[in-house]
């Protein structure tokens, strides 16, 4: 036992000095770096989260889905960012303007309300030169194939857990989580320092409406009904049409109006903008907020009066997206024929919109 004992002493000694010479100052400057890698990695998408969900692993790994459908190799968080600016960049004006709309498979389907929305680009006066600057932001995997199959410039915004793809009724849980998912998602694009003019899919487009903002001014909403002074918080508003500007002031209007959903649970962006539009925080922030002229940015609940200075005309006021489709319809073919006049015919409120028949 001795003499094994007396010949193993060199080897120990040999694995002993091995032992000493082994790279620790690596483990340990690994054992520092990687988490502090981690915790930079974590903090940089969790900029991309509202401040309720930047604790939830869940949200954080999944915080902003880009492309559908995903598959092993699919891009993390931050190639979807990457991809959101490629497509924004590439719709862009030379002013960093774009255009947004979001819409399901239900407004996508062949025959339903994107065909609609597109033909009115195509129709318009000098509109469809605006394609070239609309970005389609699909909510499931159908709406973003149809929008590749149909348009350029395509983004896919998939929410986990929910499935946006059918037809959402008006204030059900699944139509508030789009809604608010919506509103998250456009101060991301502000973040980014795109200006940006939102259309709900069902606004039907005939001139450009850029003549007809304000200048200058950082947020600008249209109305259901337009009391005839664009600056009076009481106007009645809607949603669906507005073009903000992409500065400091907007990012935190943003902010503030999605944070404000927590308290009027159960509410859209709208009803809650209403809550917050006369909102001291807002005159703090210097925002310029305008109302839009419905002769202007008109719609069912209240149609533009005259045809030579309509820029939108929205399918507002109207529940159920057949009854949509309808009255959508005959304000195309009611532009199409005024479309269709001699310039000398076309007097200012000689010509009046069919609308609404089953929006009533």
């Amino acid at each position: 036992m001795q003499i094994a004992a007396s010949r193993d002493r060199p080897q120990m000694a040999a694995a002993a000095t091995g032992w000493r010479r082994f790279p620790w100052g690596l483990i340990v400057v690994a054992g520092v770096t990687f988490p502090c890698a981690v915790l930079y990695y974590a903090a940089g998408i969790s900029d991309f989260l509202p401040q309720s969900s930047r604790n939830s692993p869940t949200l954080l790994k999944n915080a902003f889905s880009s492309q559908a459908p995903r598959t092993d190799d699919s891009p993390n968080s931050g190639s979807d960012k990457i991809k959101l600016k490629t497509v924004l960049k590439e719709a862009a004006t030379v002013d960093n303007t774009v255009i947004l709309t979001t819409l399901n498979e239900a407004w996508a389907a062949p025959g339903s309300v994107l065909d609609l929305f597109l033909e009115s680009f195509k129709t318009g006066e000098s509109t469809n030169r605006l394609l070239k600057h609309l970005v389609i932001v699909a909510l499931d995997e159908k709406a973003y194939e149809r929008c590749k199959s149909t348009h350029p410039h395509c983004y896919a915004l998939k929410t986990q857990g929910v499935d946006f793809s059918q037809e959402k009724l008006f204030l059900t849980e699944d139509y508030l989580k789009m809604i608010w998912r919506r509103i998250y998602f456009l101060r991301v694009v502000l973040e980014m320092g795109y200006h940006f003019i939102f259309t709900d899919a069902d606004i039907m487009w005939f001139r450009d409406p850029m003549p007809f903002f304000y200048k200058d001014c950082d947020f600008q909403i249209a109305c259901d009904r337009f009391n005839g002074n664009p600056d009076d918080r009481t106007n009645s508003i809607n949603g669906g049409f507005k073009y903000i500007r992409s500065n400091e002031r907007t990012i935190k209007f943003y902010k503030y109006w999605y944070d404000k959903r927590e308290e009027h649970p159960g509410s859209h962006d709208q009803d809650v903008l209403n809550h917050i539009k006369g909102d001291q925080f807002l005159r703090d922030i210097g925002l310029c907020m305008k109302f839009l002229p419905t002769v202007h940015f008109g719609g069912i609940c209240e149609p533009s009066s005259d045809f030579n200075n309509v820029s939108t005309m929205h399918a507002n006021c109207c529940i159920g997206l057949k009854d949509k489709l309808n009255d959508l319809r005959i304000i195309l073919e009611d532009w199409r024929l005024y479309n269709a006049l001699w310039p000398g015919v076309k007097r200012p409120q000689e010509h009046k919109w069919r609308v609404p028949q089953v929006c009533r």
